[in-house]
């Protein structure tokens, strides 16, 4: 009998952990590499107690109730959980997991990587050379925009934050930061960052990190309004989640140069990007590579299948959100 369901093909490491605890054939893994259609998701569901599954799925009150009363627990590959309706699961007595912790540095590095690759136009040059345009070496050739001295402005300075602030020292960076809720001043110390105001940030910063939850607050927290108020020299990078930024304004900034540059590794409807991006040079656009690294994929899938082994057997998940019994 099929006790988890798995939405889609995860890294080995996790489904030999389900298997070895559960058993071979309580596990079923969905063999599409992609993201599962809602009425696939629905009929799937149905008898498992326990579903393991990525931040496509969107985890509602619908599909805890086709799963039926015997679902125990919703286990999230990924540390954001806007996917889950977590009040939802709380009052059907579901536990609600996530993988934190173990993608930190992965996504902070990807995060200096778009940055980089945005200030010195790393995208343009590698599709020029493509191209067969280049004609050789010109001093005035793609110039991009120097970071070292700059000011780093960092929105949301939860762990990945942090780790992102960790890594401006080595380029002799300013690090200040906007979050709900201030550091404390002992690790504010230790990152050598400055708590300022939105408004602060926006003007301020030489290059703009986002690594905020999405939620109410932080839904379209970038828009036109926001993009005025930055420097036009200004480098914008989102790796947290894409409906943090209005893509349409984004892409209209960039056209009409309020902005120097963005790198972005989510988008407001993925997998769809907005159109006018597509065919912005001074966009970088990675597919969602923030974690994808083998080690960290590895981490993440033997938290989840951790995570459901501990609710199947009766004790609280590690890595619990919402915890029920």
């Amino acid at each position: 009998m099929t006790r988890v369901f798995v939405t889609r093909p995860v890294p080995d490491a996790g489904l030999r952990l389900l298997e070895a605890a559960l058993g071979a054939d309580a596990v079923f893994m969905r063999q599409e590499d992609s993201a599962i259609p809602r009425n696939a998701l629905l009929e799937h569901v149905g008898g498992a107690e326990a579903v393991l599954c990525m931040l496509s799925e969107r985890m509602d009150a619908e599909v805890m109730d086709a799963a039926g009363t015997q679902l125990k627990v919703i286990a999230n590959l990924a540390v954001g959980y806007d996917n889950i309706d977590v009040e939802a699961a709380r009052t059907r007595g579901i536990h609600v997991t996530n993988t934190p912790d173990v993608l930190t540095d992965a996504t902070a590095d990807l995060a200096w990587a778009l940055i980089l690759s945005a200030a010195r136009r790393v995208g343009e040059g590698e599709r020029f050379l493509r191209a067969d345009k280049w004609q050789g070496w010109g001093p005035k050739q793609l110039l991009g925009m120097s970071i070292f001295g700059k000011t780093l402005g960092i929105f949301g300075m939860g762990r990945i934050g942090q780790a992102v602030a960790q890594r401006a020292a080595g380029f002799n960076m300013d690090v200040i930061y906007h979050d709900a809720n201030r550091l404390s001043p002992e690790v504010e110390t230790a990152l050598q960052a400055t708590f300022v105001d939105k408004e602060t940030l926006l003007a301020s910063s030489d290059v703009l990190s986002i690594h905020c939850p999405l939620n109410p607050q932080t839904r379209h927290a970038f828009t036109w309004t926001a993009f005025e108020k930055m420097k036009p020299t200004a480098i914008l990078v989102n790796t947290a989640r894409g409906p943090v930024v209005k893509e349409e304004d984004l892409c209209r900034a960039l056209e009409q140069g309020l902005i120097f540059a963005a790198g972005l590794d989510v988008y407001e409807h993925e997998p769809a990007v907005c159109p006018g991006l597509m065919h912005q040079e001074r966009a970088v656009l990675l597919p969602h590579l923030g974690s994808a690294t083998t080690e960290t994929r590895d981490a993440m899938a033997s938290l989840a299948a951790n995570n459901i082994i501990a609710a199947l057997q009766g004790r609280r998940p590690p890595n619990c959100l919402s915890c029920c019994g």
